[in-house]
């Protein structure tokens, strides 16, 4: 793969069996269902405050990010969070996921947010070569 290759762009409806498929290599706790995954994919293409993006390479989606702009009453106005991020296992290392986060970064500030996070435990090296730095411990509780 060469960077001339390499597509950035929203993800469409006709990526949803790629997408669906590299979700699926979460391995996390929620493991993705197709029914659920097609009643959600509509929602977030829709949504002004979400952008779900594709790493195109030849045709086809290696990769995706799934972020969110939101309003917070404690950094003054919006900020940005990732929310899923994930580059296909023999696409790594190949530049997919850097392009993923700076175009992320680009709607973010058009949204005028005033940082983006998000929540990882994968990949720290990755991340601080992009500029981040860690920041906060993650909880969460399962609902279900």
């Amino acid at each position: 793969m060469t960077s001339d290759d390499l597509v950035i762009r929203r993800a469409e409806k006709g990526d949803a069996d790629e997408i669906f498929s590299l979700a699926r290599e979460f391995g996390m706790t929620f493991r993705p269902e197709r029914a659920a995954f097609d009643v959600a994919l509509p929602h977030l293409l829709r949504n002004e405050d979400a952008l779900l993006l594709a790493a195109v390479v030849g045709g086809h989606v290696h990769g995706y990010l799934l972020g969110f702009v939101h309003m917070t009453l404690f950094a003054n106005g919006p900020v940005a969070w990732v929310e899923e991020a994930m580059i296909q296992t023999g696409s790594r290392r190949q530049g997919l996921g850097r392009a993923l986060l700076e175009e992320f970064e680009r709607w973010a500030r058009r949204r005028k947010a005033g940082y983006v996070a998000m929540a990882t435990r994968r990949a720290p090296e990755f991340y601080s070569a992009l500029g981040y730095e860690e920041s906060a411990t993650f909880f969460r509780k399962v609902l279900r």
